[in-house]
Protein backbone atom coordinates (compact mmCIF):
# COMPACT_ATOMS: atom_id res chain seq x y z
CA UNK A 1 0.00 0.00 0.00
CA UNK A 2 1.46 3.20 -1.07
CA UNK A 3 1.43 6.39 1.18
CA UNK A 4 0.36 9.53 -0.10
CA UNK A 5 2.83 11.97 0.59
CA UNK A 6 1.64 15.08 2.53
CA UNK A 7 1.63 18.42 0.42
CA UNK A 8 3.69 21.08 1.59
CA UNK A 9 2.40 24.19 3.22
CA UNK A 10 5.80 26.20 2.81
CA UNK A 11 6.71 27.44 -0.84
CA UNK A 12 9.69 26.37 -2.33
CA UNK A 13 11.44 29.55 -1.81
CA UNK A 14 11.07 29.76 1.52
CA UNK A 15 12.03 26.35 1.91
CA UNK A 16 15.31 26.75 0.33
CA UNK A 17 16.03 29.66 2.61
CA UNK A 18 14.64 28.52 5.97
CA UNK A 19 18.20 27.97 7.70
CA UNK A 20 18.71 31.95 6.75
CA UNK A 21 15.58 33.17 8.11
CA UNK A 22 16.27 31.05 11.42
CA UNK A 23 19.62 32.58 11.65
CA UNK A 24 18.16 36.00 11.18
CA UNK A 25 15.06 34.95 13.54
CA UNK A 26 17.77 34.46 16.17
CA UNK A 27 20.01 37.34 15.44
CA UNK A 28 17.11 39.41 16.93
CA UNK A 29 15.96 37.27 19.31
CA UNK A 30 19.77 37.46 20.95
CA UNK A 31 19.86 41.42 21.30
CA UNK A 32 16.49 41.11 23.22
CA UNK A 33 17.20 38.26 25.90
CA UNK A 34 20.62 39.55 26.19
CA UNK A 35 19.87 43.23 26.75
CA UNK A 36 17.64 41.23 29.52
CA UNK A 37 20.86 40.67 31.45
CA UNK A 38 23.51 43.07 30.28
CA UNK A 39 22.30 45.69 32.72
CA UNK A 40 23.29 43.82 35.86
CA UNK A 41 27.14 43.87 34.90
CA UNK A 42 26.19 47.83 34.65
CA UNK A 43 24.63 48.37 37.81
CA UNK A 44 27.63 49.48 40.10
CA UNK A 45 28.91 51.84 37.17
CA UNK A 46 25.70 53.50 36.65
CA UNK A 47 25.59 54.29 40.69
CA UNK A 48 28.51 56.01 40.07
CA UNK A 49 28.58 59.75 40.61
CA UNK A 50 28.56 61.68 37.35
CA UNK A 51 30.38 61.96 35.00
CA UNK A 52 31.81 57.95 35.08
CA UNK A 53 27.72 57.17 36.04
CA UNK A 54 24.23 58.56 36.47
CA UNK A 55 25.01 58.46 40.29
CA UNK A 56 21.86 56.08 40.41
CA UNK A 57 20.18 54.86 43.95
CA UNK A 58 19.27 51.52 44.71
CA UNK A 59 15.59 52.05 44.13
CA UNK A 60 16.15 53.59 40.61
CA UNK A 61 18.51 50.57 39.97
CA UNK A 62 15.19 48.44 40.81
CA UNK A 63 13.65 50.38 38.41
CA UNK A 64 15.59 50.61 35.74
CA UNK A 65 15.77 46.71 35.58
CA UNK A 66 12.42 46.07 36.20
CA UNK A 67 10.40 48.65 33.55
CA UNK A 68 11.98 46.25 31.04
CA UNK A 69 11.03 43.37 32.87
CA UNK A 70 7.48 44.59 33.19
CA UNK A 71 5.93 45.98 30.02
CA UNK A 72 7.97 42.93 27.99
CA UNK A 73 6.19 40.61 30.03
CA UNK A 74 2.83 42.72 30.21
CA UNK A 75 2.74 43.31 26.38
CA UNK A 76 4.10 39.63 24.89
CA UNK A 77 0.28 38.36 25.10
CA UNK A 78 -0.89 41.36 22.76
CA UNK A 79 2.14 41.38 20.76
CA UNK A 80 1.69 37.67 19.48
CA UNK A 81 -1.95 38.87 18.61
CA UNK A 82 -1.31 41.91 16.75
CA UNK A 83 1.37 39.61 14.81
CA UNK A 84 -1.36 37.26 14.34
CA UNK A 85 -3.83 40.08 12.68
CA UNK A 86 -1.43 42.56 11.49
CA UNK A 87 1.39 40.13 9.90
CA UNK A 88 4.51 38.44 12.13
CA UNK A 89 6.88 40.07 10.12
CA UNK A 90 5.58 43.74 10.40
CA UNK A 91 5.35 43.78 13.95
CA UNK A 92 8.77 41.91 13.99
CA UNK A 93 10.67 44.67 11.85
CA UNK A 94 8.28 47.11 13.90
CA UNK A 95 9.62 45.82 17.12
CA UNK A 96 12.76 45.63 16.66
CA UNK A 97 13.21 49.78 15.58
CA UNK A 98 11.73 50.51 18.58
CA UNK A 99 13.66 48.55 20.41
CA UNK A 100 17.13 49.87 18.74
CA UNK A 101 15.81 53.44 19.36
CA UNK A 102 15.02 53.01 23.21
CA UNK A 103 18.69 51.63 22.83
CA UNK A 104 20.25 54.43 21.53
CA UNK A 105 18.37 56.93 23.97
CA UNK A 106 19.23 54.74 26.85
CA UNK A 107 22.95 54.86 26.26
CA UNK A 108 22.82 58.74 26.34
CA UNK A 109 20.29 59.13 29.48
CA UNK A 110 21.41 61.95 30.82
CA UNK A 111 19.75 61.07 34.58
CA UNK A 112 18.08 57.95 36.29
CA UNK A 113 15.13 58.72 35.63
CA UNK A 114 15.82 59.35 32.13
CA UNK A 115 16.97 55.43 31.53
CA UNK A 116 13.95 53.89 33.55
CA UNK A 117 12.02 55.70 30.68
CA UNK A 118 13.84 54.53 28.09
CA UNK A 119 14.24 50.74 29.29
CA UNK A 120 10.52 50.97 29.23
CA UNK A 121 10.94 51.68 25.73
CA UNK A 122 12.91 48.95 25.21
CA UNK A 123 11.01 46.51 27.00
CA UNK A 124 7.86 48.01 23.87
CA UNK A 125 9.75 46.88 21.13
CA UNK A 126 11.23 43.50 22.84
CA UNK A 127 7.79 42.39 23.26
CA UNK A 128 6.77 42.54 19.78
CA UNK A 129 10.16 40.63 18.64
CA UNK A 130 10.38 37.94 21.17
CA UNK A 131 7.10 35.88 20.29
CA UNK A 132 6.80 36.78 16.44
CA UNK A 133 10.67 35.06 16.09
CA UNK A 134 9.12 31.56 17.71
CA UNK A 135 5.34 32.52 15.16
CA UNK A 136 7.68 33.08 11.77
CA UNK A 137 9.63 29.95 12.63
CA UNK A 138 6.31 27.73 12.80
CA UNK A 139 5.58 29.18 9.44
CA UNK A 140 8.81 28.58 7.85
CA UNK A 141 9.57 25.10 8.76
CA UNK A 142 7.25 21.78 7.57
CA UNK A 143 5.89 19.71 10.55
CA UNK A 144 8.55 17.40 10.42
CA UNK A 145 11.50 19.62 11.43
CA UNK A 146 9.70 21.94 13.52
CA UNK A 147 11.04 20.13 16.61
CA UNK A 148 14.45 20.46 15.13
CA UNK A 149 14.62 24.36 14.47
CA UNK A 150 12.93 24.88 18.10
CA UNK A 151 15.86 23.54 19.57
CA UNK A 152 18.35 25.71 17.98
CA UNK A 153 15.74 28.77 18.78
CA UNK A 154 15.66 27.43 22.61
CA UNK A 155 19.70 26.84 22.26
CA UNK A 156 20.33 30.69 20.60
CA UNK A 157 18.27 31.72 23.88
CA UNK A 158 21.01 29.94 26.39
CA UNK A 159 23.65 31.41 24.56
CA UNK A 160 21.97 34.68 24.89
CA UNK A 161 21.36 34.48 28.61
CA UNK A 162 24.93 33.79 29.22
CA UNK A 163 26.65 36.07 26.79
CA UNK A 164 25.05 38.93 28.58
CA UNK A 165 27.30 39.34 31.69
CA UNK A 166 30.30 38.93 29.29
CA UNK A 167 29.59 41.17 26.90
CA UNK A 168 28.68 43.71 29.65
CA UNK A 169 31.62 43.07 31.17
CA UNK A 170 34.39 43.51 28.14
CA UNK A 171 32.16 46.64 26.81
CA UNK A 172 32.73 48.67 30.73
CA UNK A 173 36.38 47.60 30.58
CA UNK A 174 37.17 49.67 27.29
CA UNK A 175 34.31 52.06 27.08
CA UNK A 176 31.55 54.12 29.20
CA UNK A 177 28.16 52.48 30.93
CA UNK A 178 26.11 53.53 27.91
CA UNK A 179 27.88 51.33 25.84
CA UNK A 180 25.79 48.24 27.15
CA UNK A 181 22.88 49.84 25.16
CA UNK A 182 24.52 51.32 22.30
CA UNK A 183 25.85 47.91 21.17
CA UNK A 184 22.34 46.88 20.32
CA UNK A 185 22.16 49.34 17.54
CA UNK A 186 24.15 47.95 14.98
CA UNK A 187 23.02 44.65 15.14
CA UNK A 188 19.64 45.81 15.21
CA UNK A 189 20.52 47.57 11.68
CA UNK A 190 22.10 43.96 10.50
CA UNK A 191 18.80 42.24 11.50
CA UNK A 192 16.55 45.00 9.80
CA UNK A 193 18.40 44.64 6.85
CA UNK A 194 18.56 40.45 6.58
CA UNK A 195 14.66 40.48 7.79
CA UNK A 196 13.81 42.68 4.68
CA UNK A 197 15.83 40.30 2.61
CA UNK A 198 15.00 37.10 3.60
CA UNK A 199 12.43 37.01 5.70
CA UNK A 200 8.42 36.07 4.84
CA UNK A 201 5.09 37.96 6.62
CA UNK A 202 2.52 35.04 7.89
CA UNK A 203 -0.72 36.22 9.53
CA UNK A 204 -4.28 34.47 10.54
CA UNK A 205 -5.97 34.03 7.29
CA UNK A 206 -9.64 34.94 9.24
CA UNK A 207 -8.35 36.88 12.22
CA UNK A 208 -11.86 38.06 12.99
CA UNK A 209 -12.68 41.33 15.09
CA UNK A 210 -10.21 43.14 17.42
CA UNK A 211 -10.99 42.74 21.00
CA UNK A 212 -9.80 45.75 23.01
CA UNK A 213 -11.32 44.65 26.30
CA UNK A 214 -9.57 41.37 26.35
CA UNK A 215 -6.65 43.22 25.56
CA UNK A 216 -6.21 45.85 27.81
CA UNK A 217 -7.39 43.38 30.54
CA UNK A 218 -4.95 40.66 30.10
CA UNK A 219 -2.33 43.78 30.09
CA UNK A 220 -3.24 45.30 33.01
CA UNK A 221 -3.43 42.22 34.69
CA UNK A 222 -0.07 40.67 33.90
CA UNK A 223 1.63 44.32 34.88
CA UNK A 224 -0.01 44.52 38.14
CA UNK A 225 0.84 40.69 38.99
CA UNK A 226 4.02 40.82 38.10
CA UNK A 227 4.63 44.61 39.36
CA UNK A 228 3.48 42.76 43.01
CA UNK A 229 5.80 40.12 42.54
CA UNK A 230 8.89 42.25 41.89
CA UNK A 231 7.76 44.92 44.41
CA UNK A 232 7.60 41.56 46.95
CA UNK A 233 10.82 41.15 46.38
CA UNK A 234 12.44 44.50 46.72
CA UNK A 235 10.61 44.56 50.38
CA UNK A 236 11.89 40.68 50.89
CA UNK A 237 7.87 41.23 52.83
CA UNK A 238 4.97 39.94 50.98
CA UNK A 239 2.90 40.09 53.41
CA UNK A 240 3.16 43.73 53.16
CA UNK A 241 -0.04 45.42 52.50
CA UNK A 242 0.78 47.09 49.15
CA UNK A 243 2.22 43.68 48.03
CA UNK A 244 -1.11 42.20 48.43
CA UNK A 245 -3.17 44.88 47.31
CA UNK A 246 -1.21 44.58 43.71
CA UNK A 247 -1.11 41.05 43.36
CA UNK A 248 -4.89 40.68 44.64
CA UNK A 249 -5.79 43.14 41.83
CA UNK A 250 -4.14 42.16 39.18
CA UNK A 251 -5.51 38.30 40.19
CA UNK A 252 -8.94 39.77 40.27
CA UNK A 253 -8.20 41.68 36.76
CA UNK A 254 -7.21 38.01 35.23
CA UNK A 255 -9.89 36.23 36.56
CA UNK A 256 -11.98 39.32 35.04
CA UNK A 257 -10.27 38.43 31.97
CA UNK A 258 -10.78 34.74 31.71
CA UNK A 259 -14.15 35.53 32.39
CA UNK A 260 -15.15 38.11 29.87
CA UNK A 261 -13.30 35.63 27.44
CA UNK A 262 -15.03 32.78 27.52
CA UNK A 263 -18.74 34.65 27.00
CA UNK A 264 -17.08 36.70 24.18
CA UNK A 265 -17.49 35.27 20.60
CA UNK A 266 -14.20 36.85 19.38
CA UNK A 267 -11.84 36.17 22.28
CA UNK A 268 -8.17 37.34 21.73
CA UNK A 269 -7.40 33.70 23.32
CA UNK A 270 -9.63 30.59 23.56
CA UNK A 271 -9.16 30.35 27.15
CA UNK A 272 -10.41 26.21 26.12
CA UNK A 273 -7.40 26.00 25.28
CA UNK A 274 -6.13 25.14 29.10
CA UNK A 275 -8.71 22.77 29.48
CA UNK A 276 -5.89 20.52 27.57
CA UNK A 277 -4.05 18.66 30.66
CA UNK A 278 -1.09 18.39 28.00
CA UNK A 279 -0.98 22.19 26.88
CA UNK A 280 -1.16 23.52 30.12
CA UNK A 281 1.51 20.87 32.22
CA UNK A 282 3.67 22.23 29.16
CA UNK A 283 2.86 25.78 30.25
CA UNK A 284 3.37 25.07 33.65
CA UNK A 285 6.91 23.37 33.30
CA UNK A 286 8.49 26.43 30.94
CA UNK A 287 7.56 28.97 34.30
CA UNK A 288 8.27 26.48 36.88
CA UNK A 289 12.06 25.52 35.31
CA UNK A 290 12.39 29.93 34.77
CA UNK A 291 11.14 30.04 38.24
CA UNK A 292 14.29 28.10 39.48
CA UNK A 293 16.36 29.23 36.67
CA UNK A 294 16.34 32.68 37.58
CA UNK A 295 16.23 32.00 40.90
CA UNK A 296 19.80 30.37 41.06
CA UNK A 297 21.00 32.61 38.65
CA UNK A 298 20.36 36.05 40.98
CA UNK A 299 21.84 34.10 43.84
CA UNK A 300 25.11 32.49 41.92
CA UNK A 301 26.09 36.10 40.94
CA UNK A 302 26.20 37.09 44.62
CA UNK A 303 28.18 33.83 45.57
CA UNK A 304 31.15 34.18 42.90
CA UNK A 305 31.51 38.05 43.01
CA UNK A 306 30.39 38.79 46.55
CA UNK A 307 31.64 35.83 48.34
CA UNK A 308 34.87 34.58 45.69
CA UNK A 309 35.71 37.99 44.91
CA UNK A 310 35.05 36.91 41.05
CA UNK A 311 34.81 40.07 38.52
CA UNK A 312 31.76 40.52 36.58
CA UNK A 313 33.52 39.54 33.19
CA UNK A 314 34.73 36.39 35.33
CA UNK A 315 31.47 35.81 36.46
CA UNK A 316 30.00 35.96 32.94
CA UNK A 317 32.63 33.53 32.13
CA UNK A 318 31.83 31.03 34.91
CA UNK A 319 28.39 30.68 33.03
CA UNK A 320 29.40 29.47 29.90
CA UNK A 321 28.98 26.09 30.92
CA UNK A 322 25.15 26.42 31.19
CA UNK A 323 25.42 27.66 28.00
CA UNK A 324 27.25 25.53 26.19
CA UNK A 325 24.60 22.66 27.52
CA UNK A 326 22.50 24.54 25.73
CA UNK A 327 23.70 25.03 22.33
CA UNK A 328 24.91 21.09 22.48
CA UNK A 329 21.90 19.56 23.75
CA UNK A 330 18.91 21.47 22.51
CA UNK A 331 19.24 20.84 18.87
CA UNK A 332 19.61 16.85 19.80
CA UNK A 333 17.18 17.09 22.78
CA UNK A 334 14.46 15.81 19.87
CA UNK A 335 16.19 12.59 19.35
CA UNK A 336 15.99 12.02 23.13
CA UNK A 337 11.92 12.54 22.40
CA UNK A 338 11.62 10.73 19.63
CA UNK A 339 13.44 7.65 21.82
CA UNK A 340 11.88 7.53 25.31
CA UNK A 341 9.10 10.56 24.79
CA UNK A 342 8.39 13.61 26.12
CA UNK A 343 7.06 12.46 29.47
CA UNK A 344 10.68 10.80 30.41
CA UNK A 345 12.84 13.13 28.87
CA UNK A 346 11.50 16.49 30.39
CA UNK A 347 10.91 14.56 33.91
CA UNK A 348 14.68 13.68 33.85
CA UNK A 349 15.27 17.04 32.82
CA UNK A 350 13.55 18.69 35.72
CA UNK A 351 15.21 16.07 38.23
CA UNK A 352 18.83 16.70 37.02
CA UNK A 353 17.84 20.85 37.63
CA UNK A 354 16.71 19.69 40.99
CA UNK A 355 19.76 17.86 41.65
CA UNK A 356 22.06 20.58 40.76
CA UNK A 357 19.97 22.92 43.00
CA UNK A 358 20.15 20.59 45.85
CA UNK A 359 24.09 20.64 44.68
CA UNK A 360 24.10 24.91 45.34
CA UNK A 361 23.18 23.71 48.97
CA UNK A 362 26.90 21.88 49.28
CA UNK A 363 28.82 24.99 47.88
CA UNK A 364 31.30 26.58 50.42
CA UNK A 365 33.71 29.76 50.37
CA UNK A 366 36.57 27.13 49.41
CA UNK A 367 34.94 24.75 47.48
CA UNK A 368 36.62 23.74 44.20
CA UNK A 369 35.54 26.18 41.37
CA UNK A 370 35.10 23.30 38.66
CA UNK A 371 32.52 21.71 40.60
CA UNK A 372 30.63 25.09 40.35
CA UNK A 373 31.32 24.46 36.55
CA UNK A 374 30.15 20.96 36.28
CA UNK A 375 26.71 22.01 38.32
CA UNK A 376 25.95 25.22 35.66
CA UNK A 377 26.68 22.24 32.33
CA UNK A 378 24.16 19.82 34.45
CA UNK A 379 21.22 22.64 34.85
CA UNK A 380 22.12 23.82 31.10
CA UNK A 381 21.65 20.06 29.88
CA UNK A 382 18.54 19.45 32.36
CA UNK A 383 17.16 22.88 30.77
CA UNK A 384 17.80 21.99 27.19
CA UNK A 385 15.94 18.58 27.47
CA UNK A 386 13.31 20.89 28.98
CA UNK A 387 12.47 23.62 26.69
CA UNK A 388 12.77 22.14 23.64
CA UNK A 389 9.90 19.25 23.97
CA UNK A 390 7.75 21.90 25.96
CA UNK A 391 7.85 24.33 23.27
CA UNK A 392 7.42 21.56 20.64
CA UNK A 393 4.18 20.70 22.74
CA UNK A 394 2.89 24.28 23.08
CA UNK A 395 3.69 25.33 19.57
CA UNK A 396 1.93 22.19 17.96
CA UNK A 397 -1.08 21.90 20.01
CA UNK A 398 -2.50 25.21 18.64
CA UNK A 399 -3.10 25.37 14.65
CA UNK A 400 -0.27 27.23 13.11
CA UNK A 401 -2.36 30.43 11.86
CA UNK A 402 -2.45 31.34 16.02
CA UNK A 403 1.23 30.42 16.25
CA UNK A 404 1.83 34.08 17.53
CA UNK A 405 -0.48 33.60 20.25
CA UNK A 406 0.98 29.71 21.46
CA UNK A 407 4.86 31.84 21.33
CA UNK A 408 3.05 34.82 23.51
CA UNK A 409 1.64 32.48 25.68
CA UNK A 410 5.15 30.18 26.55
CA UNK A 411 7.08 34.12 26.56
CA UNK A 412 4.56 34.91 29.03
CA UNK A 413 4.92 32.24 31.51
CA UNK A 414 8.68 32.65 31.05
CA UNK A 415 8.57 35.99 32.16
CA UNK A 416 6.40 35.67 34.52
CA UNK A 417 7.87 32.48 36.19
CA UNK A 418 11.22 34.20 36.03
CA UNK A 419 10.16 37.06 37.78
CA UNK A 420 8.68 35.06 40.49
CA UNK A 421 11.66 33.47 41.10
CA UNK A 422 13.36 36.17 41.57
CA UNK A 423 11.14 37.78 43.71
CA UNK A 424 10.19 34.93 46.18
CA UNK A 425 13.73 33.05 45.68
CA UNK A 426 15.52 36.89 46.69
CA UNK A 427 12.77 37.49 49.20
CA UNK A 428 14.19 33.79 50.97
CA UNK A 429 17.96 35.00 50.63
CA UNK A 430 16.77 38.27 52.31
CA UNK A 431 14.65 36.86 55.41
CA UNK A 432 17.73 33.77 55.92
CA UNK A 433 21.11 36.35 55.35
CA UNK A 434 19.03 38.74 57.75
CA UNK A 435 18.52 36.11 60.11
CA UNK A 436 22.07 34.53 60.31
CA UNK A 437 23.95 38.31 60.16
CA UNK A 438 21.57 39.87 62.94
CA UNK A 439 23.61 38.80 65.78
CA UNK A 440 26.78 40.43 64.58
CA UNK A 441 25.57 43.31 64.01
CA UNK A 442 26.28 45.18 67.34
CA UNK A 443 29.15 46.85 66.95
CA UNK A 444 27.21 48.87 63.83
CA UNK A 445 25.66 51.84 64.24
CA UNK A 446 21.99 52.03 65.36
CA UNK A 447 21.50 54.21 62.31
CA UNK A 448 22.70 51.72 59.65
CA UNK A 449 22.14 48.70 61.52
CA UNK A 450 18.71 47.85 59.58
CA UNK A 451 20.50 48.78 56.18
CA UNK A 452 23.77 46.87 56.94
CA UNK A 453 21.71 43.17 57.11
CA UNK A 454 19.87 43.51 54.14
CA UNK A 455 22.02 41.86 51.78
CA UNK A 456 25.65 40.61 52.04
CA UNK A 457 26.49 43.70 49.52
CA UNK A 458 25.38 45.96 52.00
CA UNK A 459 26.95 44.25 54.96
CA UNK A 460 29.95 44.39 53.26
CA UNK A 461 29.56 48.08 52.32
CA UNK A 462 28.75 49.26 56.11
CA UNK A 463 32.22 47.11 56.78
CA UNK A 464 34.17 49.01 54.40
CA UNK A 465 33.05 51.80 55.86
CA UNK A 466 33.78 51.26 59.84
CA UNK A 467 37.66 50.95 58.71
CA UNK A 468 39.27 48.16 60.38
CA UNK A 469 36.30 47.85 62.98
CA UNK A 470 34.30 46.41 60.02
CA UNK A 471 36.88 43.71 59.35
CA UNK A 472 35.48 41.53 61.95
CA UNK A 473 32.13 41.84 59.90
CA UNK A 474 33.44 39.92 56.49
CA UNK A 475 33.70 36.18 58.14
CA UNK A 476 30.07 36.00 59.25
CA UNK A 477 28.63 38.37 56.08
CA UNK A 478 30.19 35.24 54.03
CA UNK A 479 28.75 32.84 56.45
CA UNK A 480 25.24 34.08 56.79
CA UNK A 481 24.91 34.07 52.81
CA UNK A 482 26.33 30.69 52.23
CA UNK A 483 23.56 29.70 55.10
CA UNK A 484 21.05 31.40 52.91
CA UNK A 485 22.14 30.60 49.63
CA UNK A 486 22.00 26.71 50.69
CA UNK A 487 18.36 27.70 52.14
CA UNK A 488 17.29 29.61 48.72
CA UNK A 489 18.49 26.41 46.40
CA UNK A 490 16.51 23.70 48.45
CA UNK A 491 13.57 25.87 47.70
CA UNK A 492 14.49 26.55 44.22
CA UNK A 493 14.69 22.59 44.13
CA UNK A 494 11.26 21.74 45.46
CA UNK A 495 9.90 24.22 42.98
CA UNK A 496 11.59 21.87 40.13
CA UNK A 497 10.45 18.71 42.05
CA UNK A 498 6.90 20.16 41.44
CA UNK A 499 7.36 20.75 38.00
CA UNK A 500 8.52 17.09 37.57
CA UNK A 501 5.55 16.15 39.56
CA UNK A 502 3.70 18.05 36.80
CA UNK A 503 5.12 17.11 33.62
CA UNK A 504 5.52 12.68 34.88
CA UNK A 505 1.59 13.14 35.52
CA UNK A 506 0.34 15.07 32.04
CA UNK A 507 2.55 15.01 29.37
CA UNK A 508 2.33 12.66 26.56
CA UNK A 509 4.90 9.38 25.99
CA UNK A 510 6.25 8.67 22.57
CA UNK A 511 5.25 11.45 20.00
CA UNK A 512 2.78 10.39 17.76
CA UNK A 513 1.81 10.84 14.37
CA UNK A 514 -1.31 13.06 13.63
CA UNK A 515 -4.79 10.61 12.57
CA UNK A 516 -6.16 11.91 9.66
CA UNK A 517 -8.07 15.22 9.94
CA UNK A 518 -6.28 16.53 12.67
CA UNK A 519 -3.79 18.02 10.32
CA UNK A 520 -2.88 22.27 10.43
CA UNK A 521 -4.71 24.42 8.46
CA UNK A 522 -3.23 25.72 5.36
CA UNK A 523 -0.93 28.96 5.73
CA UNK A 524 -2.24 31.87 3.79
CA UNK A 525 0.35 34.09 3.63
CA UNK A 526 0.13 38.00 3.99
CA UNK A 527 0.97 40.20 1.25
CA UNK A 528 4.24 42.39 1.33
Amino acid sequence: MTTAVPESRVSETVHRRRWAILGVLMLSLLIVVLDNSILNVAIKTISTPAPTGLGATQSELEWAINAYTLVFAGLLFTAGLLGDRLGRKKVLLGGLVVFGAGSALAAFSGSPVQLIAFRALMGLGAAFVMPATLAVLMNVFEREEQPKAIGIWAGGVGLAIAIGPITGGVLLDHFWWGSVFLINVPIVVLALGLMLWLVPDSRDPKPGRLDPVGVVLSVIGLVLLVYGIIKGGQLADFTDATVLATIGAGLAVLVAFVVFEKRSDHPSIDVTYFKNKVFSAAIGAIGLVFFALMGVTFFSVFYTQSVRGYSPLQTGLLMLPLAAAQLIFAPRARLVVDRFGNRATTTGGMLLIAAMLCAFAALEADTPIWLLEVIFFLMGTGMAHIMTPTSVVIMQALPREKAGSASALSNTFRQVGGALGIAVLGSVLSTAYRSGIESHLGTVPVGVRHTAGESIEATLGVAAKLGPRGDALVGPANDAFLHAMHVTALWGAGVALIGALVVALYLPGRPTEPQPGQEEKELVPASE
